[in-house]
């Protein structure tokens, strides 16, 4: 497909390979092109950057060690910006902006690129582009993802919604975008745009949709309040929940599997965070079943993530890390933090997780302690005490991430 509108800013430039990001408002699934490795960022390194109230705190991947701090002012949230050299795109109340966590250039900065938005939401790498939702306008930012940390904002193009709305929006990798459709008021499905902007198709059975995530063979999925909306070979299909209302907001997803694993609620009126059941969606067999956890494992958005196998790992307020198989059976279980309550709020701190491969980083705010754990054995492998309290977070790398 010609796109003549949004041109490749350098030849030759790899496509990102995006960190599994599990937000309450972004989701983002691993997404490797099968090109040769960026040879700027250390390779093997990983560095996490913790958000905190008044700025951001890099860690070493390995050792969890201080790097070195940013500070911004605000209620922050983070998510990797999917290029090579470790960036990060910090949400405030002005925009997104982009923290150079140090991986390639080792200076821990802002580097002064800060995308203007009403109110920033989703931030979206796939397939070596960047989808940026701004709720407060509606209007998708589009641009080259390694193009980040120059310093200079880079060449973007900026596609309009029908209406402001929560929403988000992926690029796929032959220049087609897949973006919400909503206004302040509600939220009806997702319209597929050409390069040009013209619509291709849409579907409107998905109320409330939120979140996004892609699966092997860039099969995408996001979230309904009554079951979830698949896209896959350019058609929409709708999977129902078995509940009259069953909300999934959130995928975890690999891009070596065709099985999303997705929160889901099935009370609307059900008071605090914590959820006991999972959806399973089966994009080949194009089936949605849902799973309960075992007794006691209850989670929040913050607490899923996906391993280099496929697994799916849970970390529970009763403080355990759950390993379950693709079918939601459980695999191994191990005892890591304490156990906590639900937050009253969902900005409030609380436990997260982020799954790198076959390592889990597990934040616990109530001791300002952050751990990895090896999920072969259970084991933790580091572990760091904060001078902060962790908010959300994010694991950025260079190699097999």
């Amino acid at each position: 497909m010609h796109r003549p509108a949004r041109s490749r800013l350098a030849a030759g430039a790899i496509a990102a390979l995006a960190v599994v990001a599990l937000a309450g408002c972004a989701t983002a699934a691993p997404s490797a092109s099968g090109e040769p490795e960026s040879s700027s960022a250390h390779e093997g390194d990983t560095r996490v950057a913790v958000a905190y109230d008044g700025g951001i705190v890099v860690l070493d991947g390995e050792t969890l060690e201080t790097v070195d701090s940013a500070e911004l002012d605000g209620f922050l949230r983070v998510n990797p910006a999917g290029d090579h050299d470790g960036h990060v795109f910090v949400t405030a109340a002005d925009g997104f902006h982009v923290l150079d966590t140090g991986l390639a250039s080792d200076t821990v900065e802002f580097t002064g690129e800060v995308f203007d938005a009403v109110t920033p939401g989703h931030a979206t790498p796939h397939a070596g582009r960047t989808a940026l939702f701004d709720d407060g306008t509606g209007d998708v930012t589009l641009f080259d993802t390694d193009a980040v940390g120059t310093g200079t904002l880079p060449e973007s193009q900026t596609v309009e919604s029908e209406a402001a709305h929560h929403g988000v929006a992926i690029e796929l990798s032959d220049g087609t975008l897949l973006s919400t459709i909503g206004t302040s008021e509600s939220r009806s499905g997702v319209r597929l745009l050409a390069d040009d902007g013209s619509e291709l198709a849409r579907d409107e059975q998905c109320p409330g949709v939120h979140g996004e995530g892609a699966l092997k063979g860039e099969t995408i999925v996001f979230g309904c309040e009554d079951g979830v909306l698949v896209f896959a070979d350019g058609a929409f299909t709708k999977l129902d929940a078995p509940d009259a209302f069953g909300r999934s907001g959130n995928a975890y997803v690999t891009d070596t599997s065709a099985v999303a694993a997705l929160d889901y609620k099935s009370d609307p009126d059900q008071e605090g965070y914590l959820l006991s059941r999972l959806a399973l969606v089966d994009t080949d067999a194009q089936t949605l079943s849902v799973v309960a956890l075992p007794e006691g494992v209850e989670y929040t958005w913050r607490g899923v993530g996906r391993d280099g196998h496929d697994n799916i790992i849970v970390l529970a307020s009763d403080g355990t890390l759950n390993v379950l198989d693709e079918a939601g059976a459980l695999v191994d279980s191990w005892d890591v933090i304490e156990p906590w309550e639900s937050p009253e709020e969902w900005q409030q701190p609380h436990p997260g997780l982020r799954v790198v491969g076959d390592i889990a980083y597990v934040t616990e705010p109530a001791e300002n302690r952050i751990l990895a754990v090896d999920l072969h054995t259970g084991e933790i492998s580091a572990e760091a005490t904060l001078d902060v309290v962790p908010g959300e977070f994010v694991v950025v790398g260079a190699a097999g991430h």
